[in-house]
């Protein structure tokens, strides 16, 4: 006899959402198992008081990417919201990413001339040729001066490291810009869905069974008897009992509190950029949407270790963790009933558009 379920998914987020979805459009039968109470993984919104929260920190989704842009507005409507964040060190307010706006605030220059000259001038004044480690990377792209304010303290507090230990990679990818441009993306589509992001995985698994409240790992053998194969999302070392040792992750937490006034900072976030405040940033969710509700809601981030049992964020991408991922990744391609995918069973880092894209592709591999 056949297997009830052509797929099982485990994993109600972006990335297994647009997996099932996609066979589902093939005619394959899925069955979505989740082990939180609620789909979306952490693009999850709840509504309170009318207000979006990002309940596992912000996301706005952008792309460069015309056919990822056009695939997501069959699921959703989107706003015309454009990332726009802002710096305070110790009340002093920058914009963000570094532009024409941010050097003049800091340093008074007024032409791109002026302020390229100010970091040059930094650069050779702090000797770096070729930068190694973040701190030599971030002086070397934006100068000692925002470094030392913007940079640093922000960083560190994220890491959970000094910014001497960290490697030049995790930076080389800061937007810095000669021209009076706040846009955090140079992504052509940006913006926010109206209904919120859970209504998108809603829509996405219309016409899938899925099973919330079910831990996977405890119960795989009964499920594994439901599908001919499985797509797992989730940590890739727990899929095989940590038998090589833990990967390592970045964990976050939020304290969201719902105030009784119609604007708290005015913008949608605020990174908190000096080392001894204890957050690293408070989002402001009702500007995420243009919000003109008489309350609001914030949510102030702290970034933390990472232990089991602690909701995973940002892997941190040494070389110990890389050499581990591999070892996981070897044992998990051998399986020819298994796929594994996601940010957390690629151990990487996404955006949206990168997850959507990555479900897609690996769908478009399945057999007819």
């Amino acid at each position: 006899m056949g297997k009830r379920y052509d797929y099982l998914v485990v994993g109600a987020g972006l990335y297994g959402a647009v997996f099932a979805h996609e066979m589902r459009q093939r005619g394959k039968r899925c069955l979505v198992v989740e082990k939180s109470g609620h789909i979306a993984g952490h693009i999850y919104t709840a509504r309170v008081d009318g207000i979006d929260i990002h309940q596992y920190g912000a996301h706005i989704f952008h792309t460069h990417d015309a056919e990822i842009w056009r695939y997501m507005k069959r699921f959703t409507r989107f706003n015309h919201y454009i990332n726009s964040p802002i710096a305070n060190y110790h009340g002093e307010i920058y914009n963000l990413p570094f532009n024409m706006n941010t050097f003049n605030k800091l340093w008074g220059v007024a032409t791109p001339h002026e302020a390229a000259a100010k970091i040059e001038a930094q650069r050779r004044a702090a000797g770096i040729e070729t930068p190694h480690k973040l701190e030599e990377q971030a002086i070397f792209l934006v100068g000692t001066d925002i470094y030392e304010k913007l940079i640093k303290g922000y960083t560190e507090k994220q890491w959970g490291r000094a910014c001497t230990q960290l490697p030049a990679s995790l930076i080389k990818r800061l937007p810095v810009r000669f021209v009076y441009d706040n846009n955090y993306f140079d992504d052509p589509y940006q913006g926010i869905p109206k209904d919120g992001y859970t209504a998108i995985v809603e829509h996405m698994l219309e016409g899938i069974e899925v099973r919330l409240n079910v831990d996977y790992l405890k119960e795989r053998a009964a499920l594994s008897t439901l599908a001919e194969r499985t797509l797992y999302t989730g940590p890739i070392d727990a899929l095989y009992d940590y038998r090589y040792g833990t990967l390592e992750y970045r964990s976050l937490r939020f304290e969201t509190e719902v105030l009784d006034m119609p604007n708290y900072q005015g913008v949608a976030v605020v990174n908190y950029t000096d080392a001894q405040t204890p957050f690293t940033r408070i989002i402001e969710h009702k500007h995420f949407a243009f919000g003109a509700q008489p309350k609001t809601i914030i949510s102030r981030e702290y970034s933390n270790e990472w232990a089991l049992g602690v909701e995973p964020y940002y892997p941190v991408n040494n070389l110990r963790n890389i050499e581990l991922y591999n070892r996981y990744a070897a044992i998990a391609a051998a399986n020819k009933e298994l796929i594994v995918g996601g940010r957390l069973g690629e151990y990487a880092y996404y955006d949206m558009d990168d997850v959507v894209a990555r479900a897609i592709k690996r769908a478009d591999l399945e057999p007819r």
